[in-house]
């Protein structure tokens, strides 16, 4: 089976994050789950941002980069909403990467280089509505990224949540969260060794 590291958001390493990569690991893949906070997690998005602020986000995706340095070459990147930095990061530039799955945000791909490189597969997953995925860029950047790409999709959800696949906050929707894991499963059965 595929194997995947999962990066965070900016709650920190939540106990939905983990039973997320759970869910993964019962269908028989292996997944990291890099704690970029050491420990730390928090109540609201405020808090969690505040926190990024005083670390910076360029260290947050440094970590996770240095998180993969252990990690064969040949993963699945995956990232939660701010764990989608590192997680699109090395997809675009660590040579063998299988594939990204990015929830809650997407980059534009000039941050990280020139263009998605061929041959990596990715998946980016939002809700239509969502303030900080629709309304601050990240879906325009999504948009650009799977145009015209045979191998690249976006998927909308109804409604605004943020987080809305952990199952541990207020925002879960249970409904869009299975769907979301339906589809990752079967993207990750498409990138087995």
């Amino acid at each position: 089976m595929a194997e995947t590291v999962l990066f965070h958001h900016a709650l920190g390493l939540t106990p939905g994050v983990v039973a997320f990569a759970d869910e993964l690991r019962r269908a028989g893949h292996t997944v990291h789950t890099p704690d970029l906070f050491e420990g730390r997690t928090f109540g609201s998005l405020e808090e969690g941002m505040a926190h990024v602020a005083g670390i910076g986000f360029g260290e947050v995706a440094a970590r996770g980069v240095r998180a993969a340095d252990a990690l064969p070459a040949e993963v699945v990147y995956a990232g939660f909403s701010l764990g989608v930095l590192p997680a699109q990061r090395l997809a675009q530039t660590r040579a063998g990467a299988r594939g990204a799955l990015l929830f809650h945000s997407c980059v534009p791909v000039a941050e990280f280089g020139p263009a998605w490189p061929e041959g990596v597969p990715v998946q980016v997953h939002g809700k239509a509505d969502d303030p900080l995925f629709a309304g601050e860029g990240d879906l325009d950047a999504a948009r650009e990224l799977v145009a015209g790409a045979v191998d690249r999709e976006l998927f909308l959800y109804p409604g605004d949540e943020h987080y809305f696949a952990d199952s541990t906050l207020p925002s879960y929707d249970p409904a869009a969260a299975a769907l979301l894991t339906e589809r990752v499963l079967a993207f990750l059965a498409e990138r087995r060794p």
